[in-house]
């Protein structure tokens, strides 16, 4: 896997696809900027390389040159992470951008506007990508967040860099972090696949059944499974048509010898809100219009008591509704456990935008092993799809 510590960038141009889409509040300023953070490795090697880079970004989903929309609005967050002045142009092809590029000596940094502007960079456009790649001499993709998207910039620009193209060190973890879970994790595999609905996640769990010892199955998937087995789950959230599928999975599991994990009772509501009346009720036998919102007790106990057996941790989901306090504690008390797995020597790995979310906002990041930055890219990559982006550095 070739890096950027496979090249001398000195005098060179590096030309960079990071993941610059990060959220903004109503004054426009960075609220998270963990993916500018995560970048930060591979442009300060370039830099001390005596390089200079170039940095290609999407933010959101413009319809037309949106204003709130402009990469503008980070350039001050990504100029104070990064140490050095990011200079901005208010273009990503033509002239003005070509003037920008030109004048950019080596330790500097440029920051290009918003790919999608365009809509050459979502179609993939052949052109598109040729005229981006007119303004680096090596090409980086850094970016794992949209790995899984042949855009322009993430796939097609690779072909116009066919012996200077690398990975950056962040898309170069991801995919070494995501390879140590599927392919040389220690066992016991624990996988943990919560959230909503079972149709989201089918194809993950498929794939994995052949890498994992525990499946855990948490969130509102696994009122699916439980009405499939014939349990009676009141209101709960639950996928009618895919009941079959539930129990198609079990079976697959039990042929596999992985041992399923689902919740044995659950923190139940009379409505779906934070000020409703709660009780705690085993999940098979809730009452009619009542609904799971949480993992219990008794299920906290029995999933941390698989984690701390585990030496690789997969968590892609929450087992709860934390937004709201009241359902916030199956969700805590499952990141306590990983944690402390990890403090006595398991691999974990977090990833997919519910469960990240949820480990920053209970002060997890620091107690596993790798949160993973890309939601979709990950997922796709559990799914043992093999990523556009990935594929275009390697061919």
């Amino acid at each position: 896997m070739k890096t950027v510590n496979d090249f001398d960038f000195k005098n060179k141009k590096a030309l960079i696809r990071v993941d610059f889409n990060v959220p903004l509040n109503d004054d426009m300023e960075v609220t998270d900027a963990t993916r500018i953070e995560a970048a930060k490795p591979t442009i300060i090697k370039i830099l001390e390389d005596g390089g200079s880079c170039i940095l290609m970004s999407h933010l959101g989903r413009p319809k037309n040159k949106e204003a709130e929309f402009s990469l503008q609005h980070i350039v001050k967050s990504a100029s104070e992470i990064l140490g050095v002045t990011v200079k901005f142009i208010s273009d990503c092809i033509g002239p003005a951008a070509a003037e920008a590029v030109n004048a950019l000596q080596p330790g500097e940094i440029l920051l290009l506007e918003n790919l999608r502007y365009y809509e050459e960079e979502t179609k993939g456009d052949r052109n598109f990508a040729k005229k981006l790649s007119q303004w680096g001499d090596i090409y980086v993709n850094d970016a794992f967040g949209t790995a899984h998207r042949a855009h322009a910039s993430t796939a097609i620009i690779a072909d116009f860099f066919p012996k200077n193209k690398c990975f950056g060190l962040l898309l170069a973890s991801e995919i070494e972090n995501v390879q140590r879970v599927l392919t040389h994790g220690e066992s016991p595999v624990t996988a943990i696949i919560g959230g909503a609905k079972v149709s989201s996640k089918i194809t993950i769990i498929e794939s994995i059944l052949d890498t994992i010892d525990h499946l855990i199955i948490g969130g509102g998937m696994a009122f699916t499974f439980i009405k499939a087995q014939g349990g009676s789950i009141g209101s709960s959230l639950v996928e009618e048509d895919k009941q079959k599928l539930a129990l198609e999975i079990l079976q697959a599991a039990k042929k596999k010898k992985v041992q399923v994990h689902l919740p044995v009772d659950a923190v139940v509501a009379d409505s779906f809100s934070e000020f409703a009346s709660t009780e705690i009720d085993p999940v098979n036998d809730i009452p009619q219009g009542w609904m799971g919102l949480d993992t219990g007790p008794k299920t906290n106990d029995l999933f941390a008591e698989i984690i701390a057996q585990s030496k690789t941790i997969l968590w892609n989901g929450p087992v709860g509704v934390f937004e709201m306090e009241p359902f916030a504690q199956g969700t805590i008390a499952l990141g306590e456990a990983i944690a402390e797995a990890t403090r006595n020597g398991a691999f974990s790995l977090v990833g997919g935008g519910d469960s990240v979310a949820a480990v920053k906002k209970f002060n997890f990041s620091d107690k596993v092993s790798y949160v993973s930055t890309g939601g979709g890219a990950m997922l796709e990559m559990l799914e043992g799809k093999e990523l556009p982006g990935i594929k275009a550095i390697h061919e």
